[in-house]
Parts: structure tokens; sequence; C-alpha cells
């Protein structure tokens, strides 16, 4: 299990593959379910510019920990990859990926939401919003469908 906050731009689908690429049990898992999170351009009705995103060091990984524990008791997962950025994130940059590895495709996709949607609830991440008009704190994290 890798759990990283990075204050840098990743490129999700080289760390997929190159954490991958470590695994001494290739031929266990028949599943690999992902998640990647990118930057949009709006929110709340209005245009966005960029985001800073702010944590709260110790506390943020711990609680990613615990997210990902509890999806290791809940379903059979032989690995879990999580990244997530911090700082100042532009338009269309990856922000966070959550990528599982299980030997059937059922708790992969159940794994992997749940890691998601638990990080979207529990997780201490603060962002600020950069549009025309100035800076605006997110005081709650969107649903994850559409309205």
């Amino acid at each position: 299990m890798l759990i990283d906050i990075r204050k840098a731009p990743f490129d999700p689908l080289r760390e997929i593959e190159h954490y991958q690429s470590g695994f001494s049990s290739h031929g266990k898992f028949g599943a690999t379910a992902s998640f990647i999170g990118t930057m949009r351009d709006y929110n709340e009705g209005e245009k966005v510019h960029s985001m800073t995103l702010e944590y709260y060091p110790g506390m943020t990984e711990k609680q990613l920990r615990k997210i990902c524990e509890a999806s290791c008791q809940r379903w059979t997962l032989i690995d879990v990859l999580l990244l997530h950025r911090v700082g100042k994130i532009t338009i269309g940059e990856p922000i966070v990926l959550v990528s599982v590895w299980t030997a059937h495709r059922g708790d992969a996709f159940d794994a992997c939401r749940f890691i998601m949607e638990d990080l979207k609830s529990t997780a201490p991440f603060w962002k600020k919003e950069t549009m025309d008009d100035g800076e605006r704190w997110v005081e709650s994290n969107t649903s994850g469908y559409s309205n």
C-alpha cells in the first residue's frame, strides 16, 4: 500500500504503471480499478481559474491510511495506491489518484469507490478557489453525481 501527498503535478497513468511494475504478485490480481480526479474550470455555477489545496500534515495521512485499511478489511484487496495533490492546482491537472488491485472486478470497483467517497467526506483537506472576482474557501464537497 502506498499513500502519498504531493506538492508537484503527477501523471496518474505513469504512476499506476510504475507502482504495478514493482509487484511481486503478478498473476494474482485479475482486476484493477482506478479513479483519477482532475481540476475542473467551474464550481457552484462559477468559473474557477485555479485552486489551492491545503492539508493538515500527519493528520491527513493518518486519515487516508485509515480509509485504505478499512477498505482492505471490507474487500479482498491485493494492493492500494492513493496519491493526492496539495498546493496550487490549475485547470486539468490531476488532484487525486485511487487505484486498487484485486482478484475480481466487484471488489475492485466497490473498494475504489469507497476509498474515494470516504476521502471526500472525512479527509482533512481545504480548498480555496481563485475566480475572476477573487478567492473563496469551499465549504463542502460536491456530490459524486451530476445534479
